[in-house]
Parts: C-alpha cells; structure tokens; sequence
C-alpha cells in the first residue's frame, strides 16, 4: 500500500482490505491511512457518502470490513480557514512539506482568541504557508502542537497536515521521555537559586481566575503534574554569603503547563525579571542595582524568558532535528547590563 504522506493532496484514494481485515469500516480506514486523519474525521466523511464500499456509497461507520472489500475514499478540499491569512513577517528556521519552524518574537500572540482575533502567528502562518496547507480536521490551517506566552521568544513548530499534526502532538503529550523532544529556555531571574542545578517537582493549577496559575498541593481537584529542571548559568552581583541580585538560568522542561517556568521560578523565590504576574514583590530590587543595569531592568517589560532550543523527531523522515534561536536583542541587553 502506498504511504498516505506522500498521497496528503489526492482528492480520492482507493485501498483493498487485506486478509487480516476486520471490524468497523471508520476504525478499518483511521488504522490503514496510519493516523493521517482522525477517527471522527473519518466516520463524518463516511457520514456525508463520501467513502464507497465494493463500488457503493456506504453511510454507516459501523459496517464490517471483511478481506479483499475495495474502499474507495473521496477526500474534498480543505475548508477556508477561520481566522484568514494576514501578512505579517516570519523568522522561519525551516519549513518543508509536513512542518514549519519559526523564530517567535516577543509581543506575537500565537493563537486567536479573547482580546487577539488578528495578528496572530496562526494568522501570519496561514498567509505565508498558503497551498502547502493540505488541512488540519479538514480546515487549511496550521497544527498548533505547542505554545509560548505572548511576550516569549523563541523557537516553535507547527505542522502542515494532519499527519505531522497527528505525530508532533504525540511527541510533545510524551514531554521527550521516551522520545528525542526537547526543549530548553533561557530566562533571567530575580536572585538565584540556592541550589546552582535542580529540579522543580511541583504540581500547577488555576490561581483563582482564567489566567494565572499556582502551585497546588497533590490531590487538588485542578492539580496537574509540573516538573521543570534548571541550572544557574550565570550569577549577577554576587555577594559573598552567595547570594545574588540576578541570575541567568536554563530550563529544561519535563512537563509542559501553562506559565511552567514563570511559576516555579517565583514558587522558589527567583521570579523572572519583567514578568507582570509572578514578580510583583520584586520591583523594588531594581534599586539596588547600579547604573546602567537599573535603567535598563526598569525599563524591560515583559518576561525575560527565551526559547532557545527544540529537537523533535520530523514526522516523514524520523530524523531527529534540532533548532536554536539566539537570543533577542532586549534579552542581550539586559543580560550585558547586568554583567557591568
């Protein structure tokens, strides 16, 4: 049977049930197109007579599949997207058929929503993408796997069909445990660590409204799993008791939850420098530092949190790939100020 990858743009795909068939026709076609389509999918194209069965329209996702039926599928066009294409300029690292990777700048919403319906990264990707989009659940539009806050950097993939969608979703739900996802941020940091490497193991859940999040205790009802790995990679104004005014760090993580690193960095007093929500007791650390390093920490408004590293298995080839943005210039900025 030929692979269902390189077949992603037919309109119409003809397969013959082997010996071992058996059971449903919308569970026979999900396995035997390996996971290029959903199961619903499936079963709504079957629904709407678009799969024949032995040369007749069959409507009904429980019919049985026996050895030797012929299942002819017609696939129609991916659906315009909702929300439309806009021009807005992109760092791509890479891009090929089944996956883009781009350089997300800071102040880049990556999905509409609330408050964000335009100018978005799905937006910007959508234009730039354009044909080479063969649908996600039957919709032009790109698979958004994994995210970064409005306001950090760094690097991030979104696959081009539903295949690629289906294969980096598993990839990230697996955190890079049993597999070669990884991915690693740098962040600047309000004091330091007591310990210069470490592992943070501490469940996050809703702090109260539809946005923050907070360490939770195990066993309550909203607590999922967090679990972020670190090491101090620098110390600023470092007094000789070992404390620190700042800190640059890397995060590695194991778990991937909302505001991750933003919350446990300040759940162990170290919160990132410019985050809005978790470093509020902090601000007025600023006056301790000397100049330039107070004009230019006063004046940095937003997390100083940079994506800087993502491997991931490509979805066609298997070949493990590895991207790295560098970090921005406000980041640079800050970090320089605060070494003088």
């Amino acid at each position: 049977m030929n692979d269902p990858f390189k077949q992603a743009e037919a309109p119409r795909k003809v397969l013959v049930a082997d010996e071992d068939a058996e059971g449903r026709l919308d569970a026979w076609l999900t396995a035997t197109l390996d996971g290029e389509f959903s199961r619903n999918r499936i079963k709504a194209l079957i629904e709407q007579g678009a799969v024949l069965l032995k040369g007749v329209v069959c409507t009904e996702p429980k019919r049985k599949v026996a050895p030797g039926d012929q299942v002819e599928i017609v696939l129609p066009e991916p659906e315009d997207p909702e929300p439309k294409g806009e021009d807005i300029p992109l760092e791509v690292l890479y891009e090929d058929l089944d996956v883009i990777v781009i350089a997300k700048p800071a102040g880049l919403v990556v999905h509409p929503g609330a408050g964000n319906w335009t100018g978005t990264l799905v937006n910007a990707l959508i234009y730039h993408c354009g044909d080479t989009l063969s649908g996600i659940g039957g919709v032009r539009r790109p698979g958004i796997v994994h995210r970064l806050d409005k306001d950090t950097s760094g690097v991030l993939v979104a696959a081009k069909n539903d295949a690629a969608h289906r294969h980096l979703a598993a990839q990230f739900a697996d955190h890079g445990r049993t597999g070669p996802l990884e991915r690693a941020y740098q962040a600047v940091v309000w004091s330091r660590p007591r310990q210069l490497r470490g592992t943070i193991d501490a469940p996050l859940g809703r702090a109260g409204d539809r946005i923050k999040r907070a360490v939770k205790r195990e066993g309550s009802d909203d607590a999922r799993e967090a679990v972020t790995h670190y090491e101090v990679m620098e110390r600023f104004h470092e007094k000789p008791d070992a404390t620190a005014l700042a800190a640059l760090i890397e995060c590695r993580l194991e778990t991937g939850r909302t505001h991750q690193i933003r919350v446990h960095m300040a759940h162990i007093g170290c919160p990132l420098v410019g985050d809005p929500d978790y470093s509020a007791g902090f601000r007025t650390k600023v006056n301790l530092l000397p100049e330039p390093a107070k004009t230019v920490v006063s004046g940095f408004h937003r997390q100083a949190l940079h994506a800087f590293l993502l491997a991931f298995e490509h979805p066609r080839t298997g070949e493990v790939m590895e991207f790295r943005a560098p970090m921005p210039k406000d980041m640079e900025a800050l970090v320089a100020s605060l070494r003088q």
